[in-house]
């Protein structure tokens, strides 16, 4: 019988320490939660909050401004196009050739200076014949009074019949419609003679020439010779809205003159100061607007007929407002507001305003008081009670020596 040696039992491996290792983390992370949710949620926001300012990010930059107090006009503002107060289209009034040309293009001309000769040697003839038909048709009526005045004469002295009377005074009659007949035809032929020197009607700039000496005109023609254009004063044409009419009119009515401002299409640019002239006589029912003219003196020529312009006119003038940046302004719900500051706190409050009026970067507000402090820029993470700190503006450049 044959024996067996039996195999050494193995030991068992000890894994009771590393369940009780998990055993406890797993307890200590149940603890950490159960406190963290008990804590009051007020310590957390202060955490956070103590989190943010040690990272130096509590407190937002913003852009500030003071409310001031002075003055502010109500303006109405309109695209207008500059229209001059006369145009005139020079035509020849008889025709003939053009032999003579006394003006340059673009050239300033005077009321009654000569502009261009038509050939005025037909007209000078006719005007001739005319004056002798005159001249003869006056001889044989004073050759026809005479014999009146004899006639007279022998009829008191019972000499000759009434009639031979009263015929002469009808050849005198006639010779009398005659002369005032030729009178007409050479004061007729004078001034077609006269139309041949064409002269400026109106003060003016002299536009593009249109036909050159040599060339056959056209009495009466469709094209003009030259236009000329009045530059000083010229006017500017608006439209403004019906709210404005009586505004507008009691200040007329009250003797005050109203000041028009011009700027250029981009409405950055100032071209002109003017004056108010007056109103048109009815209103457009389809867009409720009446067109307003107002006058330029335009001495440096920088308005030009037919521009286009930003026209601004000062209805009036508000005296002792409050003046803010109209970049402070914000709307919500058609409800305007203003975050003002709080310099004990270094926090903001918003507070509704009241805009009466706005010129460009500037507005007129109630609600606001002299020497507050508003926010101007960096509103995107604004709420009431955040602190800000206002921003660093930056040193003005200065030019390199």
């Amino acid at each position: 019988m044959s024996s067996v040696d039996p195999q050494p039992e193995r030991p068992r491996k000890r894994r009771w320490p590393i369940w009780a290792a998990a055993l406890l983390i797993l307890l200590g992370g149940s603890y950490l939660l159960s406190q963290r949710s008990m804590a009051p949620k007020g310590a957390a926001k202060g955490a956070k909050a103590r989190g943010r300012n040690a990272r130096g990010g509590g407190a937002i930059p913003v852009s500030i401004a003071k409310v001031r107090k002075g003055n502010m006009g109500v303006y109405i503002s309109a695209l207008g196009t500059v229209t001059p107060v006369y145009t005139a289209a020079i035509t020849s009034r008889v025709a003939g050739q053009l032999i003579e040309v006394h003006y340059r293009e673009g050239q300033m001309v005077h009321k009654g200076d000569l502009l261009a000769v038509i050939d005025p040697r037909p007209y000078q003839a006719a005007y001739e014949q005319a004056q002798g038909q005159l001249q003869r048709d006056q001889a044989l009526l004073h050759n026809a009074r005479i014999d009146l005045e004899r006639y007279r004469s022998a009829y008191a002295q019972h000499a000759i019949p009434e009639q031979t009377m009263a015929t002469q005074q009808s050849a005198v009659n006639q010779y009398e419609g005659t002369t005032r007949l030729d009178q007409g035809n050479a004061d007729a032929a004078k001034v077609n003679l006269d139309y041949t020197r064409i002269t400026a009607p109106i003060d003016g700039r002299v536009g593009l020439r249109s036909l050159d000496p040599g060339n056959i005109v056209q009495a009466n023609g469709t094209a003009p010779l030259l236009t000329i254009t009045q530059i000083q004063p010229i006017t500017v044409i608006f439209t403004m809205a019906e709210d404005y009419i009586h505004d507008v009119i009691t200040q007329m009515r009250a003797g005050h003159t109203l000041r028009v401002d011009a700027y250029d299409r981009d409405n950055q640019t100032h071209l002109a100061q003017g004056t108010l002239l007056t109103l048109d006589n009815q209103i457009d029912t389809g867009t409720g607007t009446v067109r307003v003219r107002a006058s330029f003196s335009n001495g440096d020529w920088r308005l030009f007929p037919n521009e286009f312009v930003n026209a601004r006119l000062l209805v009036k003038t508000l005296t002792g407002v409050n003046i803010i940046p109209t970049a402070a302004i914000q709307r919500n719900n058609d409800v305007s507001f203003v975050y003002v500051i709080d310099p004990s706190k270094s926090t903001v409050l918003s507070r509704n305003i009241t805009v009466t009026t706005t010129d460009g970067l500037l507005a007129a507000v109630t609600g606001v008081t002299p020497d507050e402090t508003v926010v101007t820029d960096g509103f995107d993470k604004l709420q009431d009670n955040v602190k800000v700190v206002p921003r660093k503006e930056p040193p003005p450049e200065t030019a390199n020596p």
